[in-house]
């Protein structure tokens, strides 16, 4: 991961971020040829802050304690518990629950700041 650590008393533009990526395992891919791209940009103590990426696809996972708000793209998560989904578009803010099984339909590149 790119360890961009935004210093104290700084900012970035979190849209123009350069993203290190990757592909997912083909057991979390259910259709598409999925890209995720990270950038921590720091930490308050334990907690990362960072920026993810991921194209159009659609993709399984067990999700980590985050909160999340979106600056570009769209997607539904679906959640394997049936907790209603999550429609997500610029300027949605999140909470997603560790070990929570959910599925991500990205309709368009989705970038989003994480907390976790």
């Amino acid at each position: 991961m790119n360890n961009l650590l935004l210093l104290a008393n700084r900012c970035t533009d979190a849209t123009q971020v350069q993203l290190e990526y990757r592909t997912l395992p083909p057991e979390q891919i259910i259709s598409g040829a999925p890209q995720v791209g990270t950038a921590e940009l720091g930490q308050l103590g334990e907690t990362s802050i960072g920026v993810w990426e991921m194209s159009p696809s659609v993709t399984t996972d067990v999700e980590v304690d985050e909160f999340f708000i979106v600056l570009s793209g769209r997607a539904t998560v679906a959640f394997a518990d049936g907790t209603p989904d999550l429609y997500l578009q610029p300027g949605t803010v999140g909470h997603l629950a560790a070990g929570t099984a959910t599925t991500w339909s990205v309709t368009e590149t989705l970038r989003k700041i994480y907390i976790a």
